[in-house]
């Protein structure tokens, strides 16, 4: 007899693949609007989540991650020949500079502006290795990094921005095969407003399924085709303070919805959770050994604002196998002092299976940033590791490679 086994990370992708394709195609086309439920992956009704206190998670015996990101900014061969040999020693000297810090994990940028720093079927090539979007090199940029960092003992994560087309003019020009140009210049209406602009910046509208479906069979395929230990996300959902670039949606949901609709902040809060537990199961269902992150604001009002229902992840099994949260702050910040922040972060991620590993601003050292209190320490970076550690944080992240040298 043969015996099938599955883990129970990949059997809770497997029930979140059902119950998002339910929410997606039960009551409504891939070409409307999600009427999404806010916390999609919820236990039975009358039973509590399963959480654990902060000393219980902080007891795991798993290694104390210490990982660096490498921005969008690091990877723009820009300056360069623009050839794989030019690549190859960008990343060489990332990846080398990242192990002499004494770093473990890189969180490489490979999918910054609906784009690909790798091979993608859906997605254009980046603007940084060609100098134009959607012109395609000869190598495979994502496959070179990761051998470089095996061969260095680094874990590698893919770095993604799923939402984001452009911010701040960036790039300036859009290849024919990025979606956003696909879907405004076809004939069919119904996926016009598969994006929306707010304040100049365009975004991925995450209210419709196809949207949703794009994003994740992203995902899958960048699990299935490179070594990489994980995906991890950041804090680009919906802009803040614009109610206006997805009202469109949130009527024709809420006629849909009746008496029982949810507020607009709610809403979107659904969309934003039905598309992370999404990249979830796509992640554990493709590959049972790699993980998958999410990076929010430090602030709880910010998140707030963006529609990242950070709570639910972190107390939640299946949203995420880690949080890091961007604790960008001073230990003596006027108003969000870091101690506190990192208590705060601590309680908050109490699921028993996600970490927390503190993003800290590498970037911010030796400046008079937070009111000029990143002064008043020389020993900033290495006291707020020492305190994560004390706090229970499962590792931290430093932001970003381009202050290294500050260590």
């Amino acid at each position: 007899m043969t015996h099938f086994h599955i883990s129970r990370k990949q059997l809770t992708a497997l029930l979140l693949s059902v119950l998002v394709l339910a929410v997606s195609v039960g009551l409504i086309s891939s070409q409307s609007p999600a009427v999404t439920e806010l916390s999609p992956v919820s236990p039975p009704e009358g039973k509590p989540p399963e959480v654990s206190s902060p000393s219980q998670v902080s007891a795991e015996t798993q290694s104390f991650v210490k990982a660096v990101w490498v921005p969008f900014m690091s990877l723009n061969l820009a300056g360069t020949d623009r050839t794989e040999q030019a690549a190859r020693k960008r990343l060489t000297e990332i990846f080398d500079k990242i192990r002499s810090a004494g770093a473990d994990t890189v969180f490489l940028h490979v999918h910054p502006f609906c784009d690909a720093l790798y091979k993608s079927k859906s997605f254009p090539s980046s603007h940084l290795l060609s100098g134009q979007q959607g012109k395609n090199v000869s190598y495979d940029f994502l496959a070179i990094a990761v051998t470089l960092a095996r061969q260095r003992g680094l874990k590698l994560h893919a770095w993604m921005n799923p939402l984001r087309v452009s911010y701040n003019q960036t790039p300036s020009a859009f290849a024919e095969n990025n979606p956003y140009v696909k879907w405004q210049n076809d004939d069919d209406i119904a996926n016009d407003r598969y994006t929306f602009e707010s304040n100049g910046n365009i975004y991925l509208n995450a209210a419709y399924p196809a949207v949703r479906r794009l994003i994740t069979d992203e995902v899958r395929e960048l699990v299935s085709h490179y070594d990489i230990d994980g995906v991890v996300i950041d804090d680009y959902f919906y802009p803040p303070d614009d109610m206006e670039c997805d009202r469109a949606e949130y009527d024709l949901y809420c006629d849909a919805a009746g008496e029982t609709y949810l507020s607009q902040a709610n809403w979107r809060k659904g969309n934003i959770n039905t598309l992370v537990s999404a990249m979830y199961s796509a992640v554990h269902f493709t590959r049972a050994d790699c993980q998958f992150g999410i990076s929010p604001q430090c602030n709880l009002s910010n998140n707030e604002k963006i529609s990242a229902d950070v709570v639910s992840w972190g107390k939640i099994n299946g949203y995420a196998d880690y949080l890091s949260p961007q604790t960008y702050v001073s230990q003596s910040h006027p108003y969000l002092p870091f101690d506190s922040s990192v208590d705060q972060w601590r309680s908050l991620v109490c699921c028993p299976d996600t970490r927390l590993y503190i993003s800290l601003a590498l970037y911010k050292v030796g400046t008079d940033a937070d009111n000029g209190t990143w002064l008043l320490k020389k020993d900033n970076i290495s006291s707020q590791i020492d305190y994560a550690r004390k706090a229970g944080a499962d590792g931290y992240a430093l932001y970003s490679y381009q202050d290294i040298d500050k260590l």
